[in-house]
C-alpha cells in the first residue's frame, strides 16, 4: 500500500526522501557524541504533528525503536526514520542547521509548505 502511494505521488521509495545538509550532519554527529548515543543503534526520527501557529509542526528526536510502518532513509551518513503519516508532508525536505545570529537550531526546508510561521517550527500545506 505504501509503495502504491509512493508511485502515485511520484516518489522513488529507494531514494532519500529527506536530505541532510553537511551542517546538519555535523550537528547530529556532535549531539550524539555529546549525549553518549551509539550511532549504530540510534537514528534521527522526523515527523509531523498537528499544532503550532501554522497548523502543523515538526518533530525531531533520537530514537532506537522502529515501528511497523516506519520508513528508513539515509542521506549524508545520517539515518532518518519517518512514520507513515508524516511521509507525504516531508517529501523533498532538507534538514539544515543554522548557527547564525538569527538563532541556533535545526531548520526544515520543506518545499511542500505553503506557509510557515516566523520561528520556522510550524507550517501549513
Amino acid at each position: 500500500m505504501v509503495n502504491a502511494l509512493y508511485l502515485y505521488f511520484g516518489i522513488n521509495p529507494n531514494k532519500a526522501m529527506i536530505k541532510v545538509s553537511p551542517q546538519a550532519r555535523d550537528q547530529v554527529a556532535q549531539m550524539m557524541q555529546n549525549d553518549g548515543v551509539d550511532t549504530n543503534s540510534h537514528f534521527v526520527r522526523v515527523g509531523v504533528k498537528s499544532g503550532g501557529c501554522s497548523g502543523l509542526s515538526y518533530e525531531l528526536k533520537f530514537d532506537t525503536d522502529l515501528m511497523e510502518n516506519d520508513k528508513v532513509f539515509e542521506d549524508n551518513n545520517v539515518r532518518i526514520v519517518v512514520d507513515k503519516k508524516s511521509i507525504l508532508y516531508l517529501v523533498g525536505t532538507t534538514l539544515e542547521y543554522s548557527g547564525g545570529l538569527n538563532g541556533k537550531g535545526f531548520v526544515f526546508n520543506n518545499p511542500n509548505a505553503n506557509r510557515t510561521c516566523g520561528c520556522g517550527e510550524s507550517f501549513s500545506l
